[in-house]
């Protein structure tokens, strides 16, 4: 069967989108996205996802309405149409023809907007049982980048630094800032726990601020961890009793090493466990249709 997409309001074969050739996030990498985990046919916190792309959009794009994106009803039956109902989400916003000039300063040109679903391939389970290794990037993210916290489809950077953990035999490479301060992983946020304590870099740094991330602090102050949003350096990382990192699809998988330094004797810590197994229970929670 053919993947059905969303397309700038329709639903149309996959092999049917076209973009115009002349398109900003085909040529410049004008774009937004967001990807989503879905499950029992609900994506987990989307209207927290369709939040953050409105705020990059402001501030990058454009300003936009809710009524601009996909409703919850889209996104409902673009799962129902693939036969999915455990999927990986992606929506895609850009600014669409650089070459349609808008006519009426309240009418801006359209945006291109895509939403396509397929099946979810998280990590294997073996990686949450045993935990993952990580190296640290050779680039740096700087606080003047006006893309830096946000999730933009000017994504060839990461995809290097991705391409530098694979070639160390690493799931992930974590980034520091041009004050050498932690900030995060090509695809993910990171989170420590020191004495009892957890630890995340703050906004700031900057950092694009997580869905997963957000959880996992809510999480933190359930589970007494008093979670502190903190300028880290390589020392705390390195000196970290546990340590992990979280995005939506592979929710809180636990590090085990950095580079050739195990973490806590190369063990899976007892409170990455428990967050992991929290986050699960309130995804299924959320997720549970009524």
């Amino acid at each position: 069967m053919t993947p059905i997409v969303y397309f700038n309001g329709a639903f149309i074969a996959e092999d049917k989108a076209r973009l115009p050739i002349h398109d900003g996030g085909w040529l410049h990498g004008a774009g937004l996205f967001e990807t989503m985990r879905a499950e029992n046919s609900r994506i987990f916190r989307v209207e927290s996802h369709m939040e953050r792309l409105l705020q990059s959009a402001e501030k990058l794009l454009r300003p936009l309405t809710r009524s601009e994106l996909p409703s919850r009803v889209d996104f409902l039956e673009l799962l129902e149409r693939n036969d999915l109902k455990v999927a990986r989400v992606r929506l895609t916003v850009t600014v669409g023809s650089i070459h349609l000039p808008a006519t009426d300063v309240d009418q801006p040109p359209p945006l291109t907007v895509c939403v396509t679903a397929v099946p979810l391939s998280p990590p294997i389970q073996s990686l949450y049982e045993n935990g993952v290794q990580v190296c640290v990037s050779g680039y740096k993210v700087s606080p003047h980048d006006p893309l830096a916290g946000h999730k933009t489809t000017a994504f060839l950077g990461r995809l290097l630094g991705l391409r530098q953990a694979q070639q160390s035999k690493c799931f992930e490479s974590l980034w520091f800032n041009t004050n050498n301060l932690l900030a995060e992983g090509c695809i993910t946020n990171v989170f420590i726990i020191k004495n009892g304590q957890l630890k995340t870099p703050p906004r700031d740094t900057p950092i694009l601020c997580g869905i997963a991330r957000s959880l996992v602090l809510d999480l933190g102050k359930r589970l007494d961890l008093n979670p502190l949003q903190i300028p880290l350096t390589i020392n705390d990382l390195l000196d970290a009793d546990e340590l992990f990192l979280t995005n939506s699809i592979i929710q809180v998988l636990p590090v085990i090493r950095v580079e050739q330094h195990d973490i806590a004797q190369g063990r899976v810590g007892k409170m990455t466990r428990l967050l992991l197994e929290a986050y699960r229970e309130q995804t299924k929670k959320e997720c549970t249709p009524v």
